[in-house]
């Protein structure tokens, strides 16, 4: 039998763990601090943007126009190559086999030309010797007609048979250009990005899911900035502009405007930011800097700071010119 004080003390202590577990419950979690400071903008108002690193030829997506099982991949990742040479090759076995072919059939059509013009030249001697015969009485007319005419159909077969070489020749030329196009060269000079392809897979041809060889020229590097459709309209090219690298502040680097892309696309490059609009439209921007400023690699994603004008401050023209015909 337990003692009478047991069922008491066993109540209290619970009420007591119940206090204590309310009041600890209820008191706010601790925000989670930041692995790496987030960059700050040095302009007083500015347009902020994500930025992906990319080549200065931009990130050439090779593929290749024939498809077919890899037979040899010439390059590997971080290779430098100049523009043509050859990054792999596609297995050419049956357009060799085609190549012994049209040969053959350029050889027959060649001898078949000799054969036609040596008919056309015992024809054309037949017809000089019944045409130089003086007196008409010794040939009938139908004779000189037959002469005349196998003449005629001897050099139409010359005609043939050259245009047979012709033909043979461009079908020979047709099959060389297929064993050209079953060896992918370099479009430009530059460092092999990355290589999804080996020996004995199969190459298809066209758009695929991933690229089968990434090439780029990395002389100097270039970021793309996505600056949001509602900020476009404050971008200026003129802006100064200034990127750091994600995570890591301390390495900027000061940027040169390249060029402007004139169409809004959608945004395809995510932050992961849980504030991000994944719906929204951008205009693109590319920038360049010195490779050597800043330890960059291609695809990497920085935080870009252009300066622009305040919104709060500012309108679009075309609204401050409705303003002041209404004045």
């Amino acid at each position: 039998m337990l003692p009478k004080y047991t069922l008491p003390v066993l109540a209290a202590l619970g009420f007591a763990f119940g206090v204590y577990s309310v009041v600890h419950g209820n008191q706010p979690t601790p925000i989670a601090q930041p692995v790496a400071e987030p960059a700050n903008s040095p302009y007083p108002s500015f347009i902020a943007g994500a930025g992906i690193v990319e080549a200065k030829s931009q990130n050439i997506s090779v593929g290749t126009p024939l498809g077919g099982i890899v037979q040899q991949v010439a390059v590997k990742v971080g290779d430098m190559v100049k523009a043509g040479g050859i990054l792999f090759r596609i297995d050419d076995r049956e357009a060799l086999a085609e190549l012994g072919v049209r040969k053959a059939n350029l050889a027959k059509a060649k001898a078949a030309v000799g054969e036609a013009e040596a008919s056309a030249q015992d024809t054309k001697n037949l017809l000089e010797l019944i045409e130089a015969v003086t007196d008409r009485r010794a040939i009938s007319t139908e004779d000189l007609d037959r002469r005349r005419n196998a003449h005629l159909i001897a050099n139409a077969r010359l005609e043939s048979a050259r245009a047979q070489v012709l033909q043979t020749e461009a079908e020979l030329a047709s099959t060389q250009t297929t064993l050209d196009r079953l060896v992918v060269r370099a479009p430009v000079a530059g460092e092999v990005l990355q290589v999804n392809i080996r020996p004995g897979e199969f190459a298809p041809a066209g758009v695929g899911t991933s690229p089968l060889l990434v090439l780029g020229n990395l002389d100097q590097l270039h970021i793309r900035v996505d600056i949001d459709e509602n900020d476009a309209w404050r971008f200026r090219k003129e802006g100064k502009a200034v990127a750091y690298l994600r995570g890591n502040r301390q390495f900027k680097t000061d940027l040169t405007l390249v060029w402007v892309e004139p169409y809004v696309v959608p945004k395809k490059s995510l932050t992961g930011d849980s504030t991000e609009r994944v719906d929204t439209r951008v205009l693109q921007a590319l920038y360049s800097f010195d490779r050597a400023t800043l330890p960059a690699y291609v695809g990497q994603q920085m935080d870009v700071f252009i300066e622009a004008p305040d919104a709060s401050s500012q309108q679009p023209k075309h609204q401050a010119d409705q303003g002041g015909g209404h004045s």
